[in-house]
């Protein structure tokens, strides 16, 4: 087994000289493999393979191709991701250096303790609490965009749009940002692993911290104490205090048989007063209580729960305890229904999804999703009496509208392309859905709630990418974003779908209401 260590042993021993590149400690690996690596590749997925905004490109997260080769996604990327193919770049010979690289184990698979996350605590010094908001717009109609081209959140008032704020995020913002229960306060994640948290009401930063080495997404506690951290490297979930960004936990993910697992995403369940875990490498789902009289859990047989006779294996109770719930294979990208009591998660083949009830813990449900749906960015609403949700598909121009009654697919949209997002509002009457992939990603669809046909395609730059939508706290604004370095948000009034107005903006993508995603408004993704 390959050796761990802590972090800040292992950039140590790197200065000893150790590591032939950087961070990376290759054993055996090919110069020329590593030259091509570090030009082409490491922009994207650091010098230390470890990942940036692409994931970390090391034995332990290869395995995720499913069978893939490494050449043929060197040369010709990935469908429905940022992965570009190099065969117009690279020779043949080129290619295989670099797979060959990549594909050489680390000397040493870096950890990353409670103390390594400890010494990157950094507060801002400046910082001051304001009692009140330090401007004079709505705090709960609030806006952040995050700026992918330049690494910023613009901090925007949800009724004149002007930016309030503009400021610095860790590289490669990823997985959305979270906001306490009461708006105040956000809190940003990038790929390597810091987390960010910032004062709506004072517009400064208050400090930030490295959780992981390669994370996917962090998710806020019911009661707003909590923070959790799904991380991929290393295979742990970390827990943090939001107060002052301590550290409460650092939990390795190990699966029932004693494997490892990396953890996709980390979910919110606000009425289960939990956090509900996604395994990428087992078939479990795990939910961590977050209250003190969480549980008990037990992994094993339990004999009686009659006072004085419970019999059971591995019981866990109390604050951040673990539930198991064990499935016939891991499944990513969840969709919760609105009382938290069911998930969709798709399957890894990318053809179904599995119905979940967390009450039960076991699969009750599985529903005919071919092309690769895209479950987390699902959204429900009423429509015709009845509750359904839909999902858009990354490889198919479809989207599968469900009915939540019996998991049923009631209708398949086709659209102009395969989508990312989809967003609505309960004062709205459409759906809004963005073709993010192929020659119309140009256009956005909006579909009536009702009729579940698209009355208009919005065409608001030709050529260029336009996609996630969000609405003001009213519904009655839609943001768009144009997804480019020299992109805008675009202000939609949201009843008539006439353009009021354009925000120029670097690389805009994410667009988040304070109001919408503390409220859990109807027709946002969570």
């Amino acid at each position: 087994m390959t050796p761990r260590t802590s972090f800040s042993d292992f950039l140590f021993w790197c200065t000893l000289g150790l590591a032939a590149a950087g961070l990376s400690l290759p054993a055996a690996a090919d110069p020329a493999g590593e030259a091509l690596y570090q030009e082409h590749c490491a922009a994207c997925h650091a010098e230390t393979r470890l990942g940036g905004t692409g994931p970390a490109l090391i034995p332990e997260a290869l395995a995720r191709l499913r069978g893939a080769s490494l050449e043929e996604v060197i040369a010709h990327g990935r469908v429905a991701t940022q992965m570009a193919g190099f065969a117009d770049v690279l020779s043949a010979e080129d290619i295989a250096a670099v797979a060959g690289y990549i594909s050489t184990p680390l000397a040493v698979i870096p950890d990353w303790t409670a103390d390594d996350a400890v010494a990157t605590l950094e507060m801002n010094p400046d910082y001051v609490a304001a009692e009140t908001p330090v401007f004079g717009a709505d705090p709960l109609n609030i806006t952040l965009v995050v700026e992918t081209g330049d690494h910023h959140v613009s901090v925007l008032d949800g009724d004149t749009f002007e930016v309030l704020d503009r400021f610095a995020t860790p590289f490669a913002v990823h997985g959305g940002p979270k906001f306490s229960p009461d708006g105040r306060y956000v809190f940003v994640m990038s790929r390597d692993g810091w987390v960010q948290k910032y004062d709506i009401w004072s517009l400064q930063e208050v400090g930030r911290i490295r959780a992981g080495i390669n994370s996917r997404n962090i998710a806020m506690s019911a009661d707003g104490k909590w923070l959790a951290v799904a991380n991929y490297l290393p295979h742990t979930l970390t827990i943090l205090s939001t107060g002052d960004l301590g550290i409460a936990q650092v939990r390795r993910v190990v699966a029932r048989d004693g494997s490892e697992s990396r953890v996709s995403a980390v979910y919110q369940a606000p009425q289960r007063q939990s956090f509900i875990l996604a395994l990428k490498d087992a078939p479990e789902i795990w939910e961590i209580g977050t209250t003190a009289d969480a549980g008990p859990f037990h992994d094993g047989f339990v004999h009686s729960h009659e006072k004085d006779m419970e019999e059971a294996l591995g019981a866990e109770q109390g604050l951040f305890a673990r539930r198991r719930i064990l499935i016939d294979e891991p499944l990513d990208d969840f969709f919760f229904t609105p009382d938290y009591r069911n998930l969709i998660g798709a399957s890894r083949a990318g053809d179904r999804g599995v119905v979940v009830n967390l009450d039960v813990g076991r699969e009750i449900a599985e529903l005919p999703l071919p092309g690769m749906p895209h479950l987390g960015s699902g959204i429900s609403w009423e429509s015709g009496g009845r509750q359904v949700m839909a999902t858009p598909h990354l490889s198919e121009a479809r989207l599968s509208v469900i009915d939540m009654r019996d998991w049923s697919v009631v209708k398949t949209i086709d659209t102009a392309g395969p989508g990312f997002f989809l967003r609505s509002h309960e004062n709205s009457p459409y759906v809004w859905a963005d073709v993010f992939f192929g020659p119309n990603r140009d256009k956005i669809h909006v579909i009536d709630k009702n009729t579940l046909e698209i009355v208009r395609t919005l065409d608001p730059a030709p050529g260029k990418t336009v996609a996630h939508i969000e609405f003001t706290r009213d519904g009655s604004r839609a943001l768009v974003s144009i997804w480019e370095d020299d992109g805008a948000i675009i202000v939609y009034d949201a009843e008539t779908l006439e353009e009021l107005r354009r925000i120029p903006m670097r690389k805009p993508s994410g667009k988040y209401n304070v109001w919408n995603k503390i409220t859990f408004s109807d027709g946002t993704s969570h």
